[in-house]
């Protein structure tokens, strides 16, 4: 047994769970254990020494950190199922202009201008606005894993056209860059187990060994000459 762990991070809505099973394939020996944290925390968390390395959302204050961004999200609203906005397949912010739209405190999409019109509060979590949604109180826009994470029956969801969009990303302390960092990093960007940059390279599957001809039984080293009438080893009459 051993006493390392590799912690990992990660923000609402991220799904660590396919690299942590490629971990365990690759790192059976360190175990990885898995801590969710919310987005606003998450760098303060990685700066306390709180994870190893952690999914984030951007945008982060990068200072100290090393950042690998991953992937881009769909932005979406989150609306009753009887809205109006519901029966399209995609929708706009003109489509939304007259209705309120919720700004929850942990909100990742960056606004420079918030759309829709005030909602009569601001809530303090995500969870919080989706229940808001339900009893008819305003409108929510999210990153598509958040909608899905917070998914109900009595509501769904519509993608937005032309809103910021939320990105993933991988950080980790630069100066707490070490070999399981590393090896969590390779398996993130898709390295193969025999990567020069992962964990030892698997050996080499070893050339069978080339057996040494026998001599022949009457010593000259030939084996199967041919005896008989015409040839070289034909008997004498």
């Amino acid at each position: 047994m051993t006493d390392r762990e590799f912690r990992l991070a990660y923000v609402p809505g991220v799904t660590p769970a396919k690299w942590a099973g490629v971990w365990a394939e690759r790192v059976p020996d360190v175990p990885l254990t898995l801590v969710p944290v919310a987005a606003a925390e998450a760098v303060g968390l990685l700066r306390a020494g709180g994870a190893d390395a952690g999914f984030v959302r951007l945008p982060v204050d990068r200072e100290g950190l090393s950042v690998i961004p991953l992937y881009v999200e769909t932005t979406v609203v989150v609306v009753s199922k009887d809205h109006p906005v519901a029966a399209a397949d995609e929708v706009t912010l003109a489509d939304l202009a007259d209705d309120e739209v919720l700004h929850p405190r942990d909100d990742t999409l960056g606004w420079t201008a918030l759309p829709g019109l005030p909602a009569f509060t601001r809530p303090d979590t995500t969870a919080e606005a989706v229940e808001l949604v339900a009893a008819g109180a305003g409108l929510l826009l999210v990153p598509q894993s958040l909608g899905r994470l917070h998914h109900r029956r009595d509501l769904t969801c519509r993608p937005v056209a032309d809103t910021p969009q939320s990105q993933v990303a991988l950080a980790w302390p630069a100066e707490a860059t070490t070999e399981l960092v590393e090896d969590f990093v390779g398996i993130v960007r898709g390295r193969t187990a025999n990567s020069s940059r992962g964990r030892t390279p698997a050996p080499a599957p070893e050339k069978a060994r080339k057996q040494p001809r026998r001599p022949a039984p009457d010593g000259s080293g030939r084996r199967g000459a041919r005896t008989g009438r015409g040839g070289k080893g034909h008997r004498p009459r």
